[in-house]
């Protein structure tokens, strides 16, 4: 009786991106009832709340082409984005210390304050995921990060900022310990799945070679127990 259902049935992957899809769409109508609410455009918000996540005396300010690669649109696209914020004074410019010749986006007052309230998630996608039992929750984030990797890897969207492909990251450091296995060199402290961060301040990105290595012990799973 499975090859029926096999035969009838698209092949999972493809209804697990439809399924995506359709998360998708909710989410894009949630963010545009959001921007809307302050007089955004979607596109604004979200570079309001790049700008806020990246911002910070450490760190260079971004500039119109960070927008558009984080963002994953047209260079054209986030310069028409950032002009409107500009001139709504959310954000200004300031020159930036990597290039003489170019200049870094900073957040205004006003621009640091709207950036919390419109760049914020749907509440009811907010609502929907605490919904789910906390051991579904934890191990939904594990697979969101394993896809946010292979969008990387295929250029479909920008590096993240992952503990996965982090420096300071040590999976399975502690395998006995099934509720923190994995060890942060950075804070110095274990962790478990459920702690895992998508974008992570303190992120230091690893060499692509180094980072594989690191990426293929955590899709590993824990070391087998040695035996007695």
């Amino acid at each position: 009786m499975t090859a029926v259902f096999d035969s009838l049935s698209d092949p999972l992957p493809r209804r697990l991106a439809a399924g995506l899809s359709r998360l998708s769409v909710a989410l894009r109508a949630g963010q545009w009832r959001l921007a809307e609410a302050h007089g955004l455009t979607p596109t604004q918000a979200q570079a309001l709340a790049l700008l806020a996540a990246r911002s910070g005396a450490a760190r260079p300010a971004l500039r119109v082409s960070d927008i558009a690669e984080h963002l994953a649109i047209t260079r054209p696209t986030a310069s028409d984005a950032v002009t409107a914020l500009e001139r709504k004074g959310l954000i200004r410019r300031q020159p930036d210390p990597r290039d003489a010749r170019a200049t870094g986006l900073v957040l205004t007052e006003a621009g640091t304050a709207l950036a919390r309230e419109a760049g914020d998630w749907p509440a009811t996608l907010l609502d929907v995921a605490a919904d789910l039992p906390p051991p579904e929750q934890e191990a939904l984030l594990r697979l969101v990060t394993k896809l946010i990797r292979g969008l990387q890897l295929r250029g479909a969207i920008a590096p993240a900022r992952m503990c996965a492909t982090c420096r300071f990251f040590r999976p399975y450091a502690h395998p006995a310990d099934a509720a923190t296995p994995h060890h942060c060199s950075f804070v110095d402290a274990p962790f478990g799945d459920r702690h895992l961060r998508l974008d992570c301040a303190e992120q230091d990105p690893l060499p692509d070679d180094e980072a594989e290595v690191v990426w293929t012990r955590f899709v590993s799973g824990p070391p087998a127990a040695t035996p007695p």
